[in-house]
């Protein structure tokens, strides 16, 4: 029998995805008898786990396959660019055992599809794309959000897909109408938490249906987000060589590049990227700082990026 014929199929990351297991937070694919491009799909990876996990708690890696086990929430084979299996945990609550799958899987699957993710969130001005990246608590998804309420459309949240077009142009591939965000966006930004899905802890899934674009758009521009101890805000244009460590250190799970064999790939697809785009590091306060500021600073680069590009 035809495994898309049983499965619901949805649409993320330009892919026709075939799944086992409802993923209520993608866009639902209209022909649902058509031949899918990854497979999800419930398995026993028990006895596959005890075989490969070596002396590693989280992480497996088998010609070209990466496992993963987080306790409590299940098992996870990822392989081939096209299939990824789950074995979940008893007791493990839907929501964490999607959380696996669109994350830290969707991220192995693409760099096996030579998809390069970046971490970050990715949303529209005018007609480009522009990457938000920083470590984790920087505001990444808390700065689009902000770009949203200004009418901007979201192309990704947490992971963002670039791919190179022919004449090696960058790409952002559409994600899914959906943000993460934790309660304390929630609160700079106004919202209410008690509208929306908790995830875990305090961070919610936030649904932009109407404010996300379907289509693949050309990557303009990466914003770096960090914190500083100074008062003001700044705005720095990189440059040069320092962009590649950076743009590495906010590649989707970086650990993966060498263990699936893709360091000469990840380093050609980078200066590829980097050719293409500007790329700044914006410092803001770690407190006090208000998100307008930095959505105004971001707004006008861009514009100077246009000026100088139309000049």
């Amino acid at each position: 029998m035809n495994p898309a014929a049983i499965r619901t199929i949805y649409k993320a990351f330009g892919l026709t995805i075939a799944s086992d297991i409802a993923l209520p937070e993608l866009l639902r694919e209209t022909d649902q008898a058509c031949d899918a491009d990854v497979y999800i799909e419930k398995a026993d990876l028990t006895c596959a786990w005890n075989k490969r996990n070596g002396n590693d708690d989280y992480y497996a890696f088998d010609s070209g396959e990466f496992m993963l086990n987080i306790d409590g929430t299940g098992i996870y084979s990822v392989r081939g660019g096209n299939r990824i299996s789950f074995s979940p945990a008893t007791g493990a609550e839907e929501t964490a055992v999607r959380l696996y799958l669109l994350g830290t899987c969707m991220g192995a699957l693409l760099f096996q599809r030579k998809l390069l993710p970046l971490h970050g969130s990715a949303v529209v001005i005018n007609g480009k794309a522009y990457a938000f990246v920083g470590d984790s608590g920087a505001g990444k998804s808390t700065l689009a959000a902000a770009f949203l309420r200004l009418g901007y459309p979201l192309l990704t949240d947490d992971v963002i897909a670039v791919t190179l077009d022919r004449d090696r142009v960058p790409f952002v591939i559409p994600a899914y109408p959906q943000q993460k965000l934790w309660q304390e966006s929630l609160d700079k930004l106004g919202m209410q938490s008690e509208r929306y899905i908790p995830l875990y802890e305090t961070k919610y899934a936030i649904p932009v249906t109407s404010r996300f674009c379907k289509e693949p758009i050309p990557l303009a521009g990466i914003f770096e987000l960090a914190k500083t101890d100074k008062e003001a805000t700044e705005l720095r244009h990189l440059q040069g060589l320092d962009r590649l460590p950076t743009l590495r250190h906010h590649t989707y799970r970086p650990f993966l590049i060498a263990h699936l064999g893709l360091e000469h790939w990840h380093f050609s697809t980078s200066v590829s990227i980097l050719d293409r785009v500007s790329m700044y590091q914006l410092r803001r306060p770690a407190a006090g700082f208000t998100i307008d500021d930095l959505v105004s600073r971001i707004l006008d680069a861009v514009d100077e990026d246009a000026k100088i590009s139309h000049g």
